[in-house]
């Protein structure tokens, strides 16, 4: 039995992740820790969890749990896993892995120092509608693969408005900000589908002003094979313009879905067309950690670690350089 502790009870525990720790087989979560009391005990409550603290050192250094997911912001990830791995216990890192691919590397160059796993909440690696899409470009159902789409339209919120902004816009937290938040699952699927970045062109920058984080972002991604990837993310369009749309171009068909909102899969090809479910699991995080508890127990490999992780923040980084370039207080 793998014995679980939570650093951080925010929304993503709640239905996302923390539910699947129980669920999984072999696996049983023992502990959470949040700094507001209140709030650890009334989680520990809803969820069953028979230990709750206030200070992450003590969680990480109970006897009673084995491995440790860390679901804070990110601007604390690096400090709470690399405690993890020096106490000698294997991390689950929420997404995205750290604030910058500089703190990845310190975690990995860390876990490869004690000889410990290190993996990373992107579980579309492990959706079943997201394999399928693999599988279809995988059996020719598209013929070659040229060039992938993405576009992701989200309106201001009215707390940015009012300048109430979430942690998620305040770069120092986050890395930066809704870009960072969101498109690192969508760039991580294409690495596990396509490989390693190869090459990067962007532009980011700021087009609404209420935040300094940047609010646009256009890149063209070239992966192996000389595929492409056009994408364009804003986060400050009218409602009516909100869109999430993932599309994959071969010789002879195309692919759509989305990211987020588990479209169905349609399949446009010379046979005609064809639509696939998009499963959406309760708990959507936990074929992943299915997938972690069975490598902890010693059954088979995980698809999301740091290394895989680190490669999806050096490309984010890449990405918006230059409109941090001088702006020292991002990191």
């Amino acid at each position: 039995m793998i014995r679980w502790g939570i650093i951080g009870t925010g929304n993503v525990t709640e239905v996302k992740s923390g539910p699947a720790f129980n669920k999984a087989k072999g696996s049983k979560l023992v502990a959470v820790m949040r700094r507001d009391l209140q709030k650890a005990k009334d989680y520990a409550r809803r969820h069953n969890v028979p230990k709750y603290y206030i200070n992450a050192d003590d969680l990480i250094n109970d006897n009673e749990v084995d491995a440790v997911y860390i679901a804070t912001p990110p601007d604390s990830h690096a400090g709470y896993a690399i405690k993890v791995l020096e106490a000698g216990k294997p991390v689950y890192i929420e997404k995205p892995m750290a604030l910058n691919y500089e703190e990845c590397l310190k975690i990995n160059r860390t876990a490869e120092k004690h000889q410990l796993p290190v993996y990373v909440a992107y579980y579309r690696r492990t959706l079943p509608g997201f394999l399928k899409i693999k599988n279809l470009i995988e059996s020719g159902e598209i013929g070659k693969l040229r060039f992938v789409n993405i576009q992701l339209f989200k309106p201001l919120s009215d707390d940015e408005k009012a300048g109430r902004l979430p942690w998620r816009v305040l770069p120092e937290v986050s890395g930066g900000g809704h870009f960072f938040d969101l498109a690192c699952h969508q760039l991580d699927y294409l690495d596990f589908l396509l490989g390693p970045v190869q090459k990067v062109n962007s532009l980011a920058t700021n087009l609404s002003g209420y935040y300094k984080a940047e609010d646009f972002v256009t890149a063209g991604l070239t992966f192996p094979g000389n595929i492409s990837m056009t994408g364009t993310w804003c986060f400050c369009t009218d409602k009516k313009s909100a869109r999430d749309v993932l599309e994959f171009f071969g010789e002879e068909g195309m692919i759509q879905t989305s990211t987020f909102t588990f479209e169905p899969i349609i399949v446009t090809n010379k046979k005609g067309r064809m639509e696939f479910v998009n499963e959406r699991p309760e708990n959507v995080q936990f074929y992943l950690i299915q997938q972690i508890v069975d490598a902890l127990h010693g059954k088979g490999e995980v698809v999301s670690t740091g290394i895989t992780a680190a490669r999806t923040s050096r490309v984010m980084d890449e990405v918006v350089k230059e409109y941090y370039g001088s702006k020292k207080s991002k990191r």
